[in-house]
């Protein structure tokens, strides 16, 4: 598990950030900092921001969440495609938050991705063509994940070595 103290987007104030993985303390580390310097915690787990997911993400239990505030939990639906660049604003705004009451925000999680684009930002992307992703799924329940593999491996060689051909997620992602 990794400690940090960094600057936060806005410059305004220092955030503690526990990064970890699943189930490795980081929860109760967080609350137990909040608790002794008035902090809040705001989640920055790619899965626990899914309400009904609560199995195998090692969330907060309410009575965790009862001790600190805590943010980033429970808003989305599991339907619902909560990406990098939606966490960065919406956590953006919970630190704006939590600062503005005089209160010290602690970033938890471990998703390194979430926790870089609070940090760093991300580069600006076309956004995802979400027709086209329906039609290479459909085309890779057809005739198989190495033949979405194959056309990766066309128009990207590089990228395609790297990744397995079962690995349909990344081959789709838009670069």
């Amino acid at each position: 598990m990794d400690t940090a103290v960094a600057g936060d987007c806005s410059g305004k104030t220092r955030i503690v950030i526990i990064q970890g993985p699943t189930a490795s303390g980081k929860s109760e580390l967080a609350i137990r900092i909040a608790e002794q310097i008035g902090g809040e915690i705001v989640n920055a787990d790619s899965m626990q921001v899914y309400r009904g997911m609560d199995i195998g993400t090692a969330k907060p239990s309410p009575a965790m969440q009862q001790r600190v505030p805590h943010h980033l939990i429970d808003i989305v639906d599991p339907d619902v495609n909560f990406t990098a660049a939606d966490f960065q604003r919406r956590a953006g705004e919970a630190i704006d938050s939590i600062q503005r009451r005089g209160k010290h925000p602690i970033i938890v999680g471990g998703t390194g991705l979430y926790i870089r684009a609070l940090l760093n930002g991300l580069m600006e992307s076309p956004a995802s063509d979400e027709e086209y992703r329906r039609e290479l799924k459909a085309f890779a329940a057809r005739a198989g994940n190495e033949a979405v593999h194959r056309l990766l491996l066309a128009v990207d060689p590089a990228t395609a070595a790297m990744l397995h051909p079962n690995d349909l997620v990344r081959i789709m992602r838009p670069t």
